[in-house]
């Protein structure tokens, strides 16, 4: 058995705190040719399912919280639970693709087996076919996500080889428990001392509303998902003429796109409005393979009072490197590391009184997750792109899941289905915000 750590049953709680919310993270990969047959691909999705362990595994919990969930293995698994297969409605154009993904989405995970899925789409047009695959956020997080996706692809073109295995689960140490608890009293000093200057800024940034928006508000059980294109060379050329990085960049068109959606709704783009949920990984490189949340975050507030595209970039590098530098992100990775030292009853009380808590003081959620720089291949096909979905929740009404894929980069927008019917327009103006700014990178280029 493996214990789950806190931010990992977190994620269990802020599901259950909401019944219109489904906290599965996904990858979308779009495919070329047609997809195998049936028979074939179940049998080498059997033999994949040995890269880890996990995917036989099923959360178990304790009553009245004594303590924290576990993995345990699952005697009944039957891969039929896990894969489904769809098809697209003629045309199978984008449209109907996105439509699809957001339905497979926001429909929750039965815990009662493995928390997982696969979904193979069929019928997409130019001669293509799509595989969903959706995990529960308890489960990966999205640099776990991705390379849990990568290891199910084939190891090397053409090859049908079983791809690397991850290395084994540590299993729960209840004297290593015992110890730390004891230790308690004389580490929480010091770890209190460490991190309390950027802590209380965390904490208030988390509290304090921002001006009322549109983008923050209840959510219903429906989703809408959208994508907007653009490749990494193009991000590296504005960020090497801008001295910003790739994040930034990202960002940056994220700002002009919602400084635009405000204004076409009618609201005042004012300084304040927009303060972002920024997930950052705090994964060693080491951790690569195990399927689990490291993650920590921050919490910058966009410049879409700025009109100007390349002065947005400025402000966001700027904004990025004091969040960086103020050890925002380390503050709260030290919070969950001592949460992790902590009895678990408290720990799962406090999460779910937060996942309740009707917050006004974040609009969206943006995180950027470097994916696989190698093409890949499944059962011998070629994966011409890859897609990532985030969930949204806790009042956020949009949430963007930046991707990188070999030499692609794709913003993949979750919104709520009622109250964001714009978002394909959001995904228009992210990449016409890059488009500008390539076009000012290069006329800043020629004037140099």
């Amino acid at each position: 058995m493996t214990e789950l750590n806190p931010l990992d049953s977190g994620f269990m709680e802020l599901e259950d705190a909401d019944r219109h919310v489904s906290v599965g993270i996904g990858a979308v990969a779009i495919v070329a040719g047609p997809p195998p047959p049936r028979a074939e691909f179940a049998a080498g999705l059997a033999k994949r399912l040995a890269v880890d362990a996990r995917l036989r595994q099923k959360v178990r919990t304790t009553l009245w919280d004594l303590s924290a969930p576990v993995w345990v293995d699952d005697p009944n698994f039957d891969l039929a639970h896990h894969l489904r297969w769809m098809a697209l409605p003629e045309p199978g154009d984008e449209t109907a693709l996105c439509e699809l993904i957001a339905e497979v989405m926001e429909e929750r995970l039965d815990r009662d087996h493995p928390l997982w899925q696969c979904v193979v789409v069929e019928q997409l047009a130019d001669d293509r076919w799509a595989m969903i695959v959706k995990a529960h956020h308890s489960m990966v997080d999205g640099v776990s996500g991705i390379s849990l996706f990568e290891r199910l692809c084939d190891p090397r073109p053409g090859s049908r080889a079983a791809p690397r295995t991850a290395p084994a689960h540590s299993s729960f140490d209840w004297r290593a428990r015992v110890v730390n608890t004891l230790r308690l009293p004389v580490d929480a000093p010091r770890i209190v001392a460490h991190t309390v200057r950027a802590v209380v800024p965390l904490a208030l940034s988390t509290v304090r509303p921002t001006p009322a928006s549109s983008l923050n508000g209840p959510i219903g059980r429906q989703r809408r998902y959208a994508v907007a294109r653009t490749s990494l060379s193009t991000v590296r050329e504005i960020g090497a003429a801008f001295g910003a990085t790739v994040n930034d960049v990202a960002l940056a068109a994220v700002t002009s796109a919602f400084r635009s959606t405000l204004l076409r709704r009618g609201e005042e783009p004012t300084a304040d409005k927009v303060r972002i949920l920024a997930p950052v990984s705090v994964r060693a490189s080491h951790a690569k393979y195990l399927l689990d949340n490291r993650i920590s975050l921050m919490l910058p507030v966009l410049p879409i009072d700025i009109d100007d595209p390349v002065g947005q970039l400025t402000e966001v590098h700027e904004r990025m490197s004091r969040h960086k530098t103020g050890g925002e992100a380390s503050a709260a990775s030290t919070i969950l590391a001592l949460a992790d030292r902590l009895p678990f009853a408290p720990i799962a009380w406090t999460f779910r009184l937060v996942s309740r808590f009707p917050q006004h003081g974040i609009a969206a959620l943006a995180t950027n997750v470097p994916g696989p720089r190698r093409r890949l291949y499944l059962y011998g096909r070629e994966v011409l792109e890859i897609l990532a979905y985030v969930p949204i929740a806790m009042r956020l009404r949009t949430g963007i899941a930046i991707l990188s894929y070999s030499d692609q980069l794709r913003f993949g927008i979750t919104g709520d289905f009622d109250t964001t019917p714009d978002i394909a327009v959001l995904a228009e103006e992210i990449e016409q915000a890059i488009e500008r700014l390539l076009s000012d990178a290069r006329a800043t280029g020629g004037r140099s």
